[in-house]
């Protein structure tokens, strides 16, 4: 063998780095700085050149990763929050599961997103500027966000109360549970302004599910009992 020339300096071994995907890293950065730019400036203010620049990657990425600028603004109402409308859906089918179970597994998915603090408040603002100045993502947002399940919550309901056909108070009574989740979106500066301990943590946070399925069910009771109250004065009529 032999020996090392002493003049050759002794390589150093490179520092092993953990893998990571620039890719990822790249698409996370596009899909974050649009949802900001959106919820600013909305879609037709907002260029392509200009969420590529403040996410520092090259303007071609936008293509590669969402095909294109409508692409990128679908994204940015789809993923962010991580909620998915399907798995209200299908809580709301499994067989022989209570009410009160059903309706705490859609409490907790309607307000999970609230754990993620800021990327919440652009969710909520882009969603806002959608219905003010409307594009083809609102009729798309209306039916698989909004209608699918609403439509699920009513079947439920109707399965509930032995209801053949869901009629108005079916629906008033749907609007009345989702809107106590909705309510916490809508109040999120008022709630951290007045009582900011509701939304600090994670633990807080499930516990607004908790207390919403409480609510939501004392709300089926009231509808239950007017039901009946109503269905008994049509039987005293002569």
């Amino acid at each position: 063998m032999n020996a090392r020339d002493p003049l050759t300096p002794t390589p150093v071994p490179s520092p092993r780095r953990a893998p990571r995907s620039d890719g990822a890293e790249a698409r996370h950065r596009l899909l974050h700085t649009a949802l900001r730019l959106f919820a600013q400036n909305g879609f037709a203010k907002t260029s392509i050149r200009e969420i590529a620049r403040e996410a520092g990657v090259n303007v071609s990425a936008i293509s590669y990763y969402f095909g294109d600028k409508e692409g990128l603004y679908s994204a940015t109402f789809n993923e962010p929050m991580g909620s998915d409308s399907n798995d209200l859906v299908a809580a709301c089918n499994v067989p022989g599961q209570s009410l009160e179970a059903t309706l705490r597994i859609c409490m907790a998915a309607m307000i999970d997103p609230l754990k993620q603090g800021e990327i919440v408040r652009q969710c909520i603002q882009l969603h806002m500027r959608e219905m003010l100045e409307p594009t083809s993502q609102w009729a798309k947002e209306l039916e698989r966000d909004i209608k699918g399940p609403h439509r699920a919550i009513v079947e439920l309901l109707c399965r509930h109360l032995q209801v053949e056909r869901a009629d108005d108070d079916i629906h008033r009574l749907t609007f009345a549970i989702t809107g106590l989740s909705m309510q916490l979106y809508v109040s999120q500066d008022f709630i951290e302004a007045l009582r900011p301990s509701l939304l600090r943590t994670p633990r807080a946070i499930d516990t607004w599910a908790d207390r919403l399925t409480g609510y939501a069910m004392a709300l089926v009771q009231a509808e239950t009992a007017r039901r009946r109250q109503v269905a008994a004065e049509q039987r005293k009529k002569p």
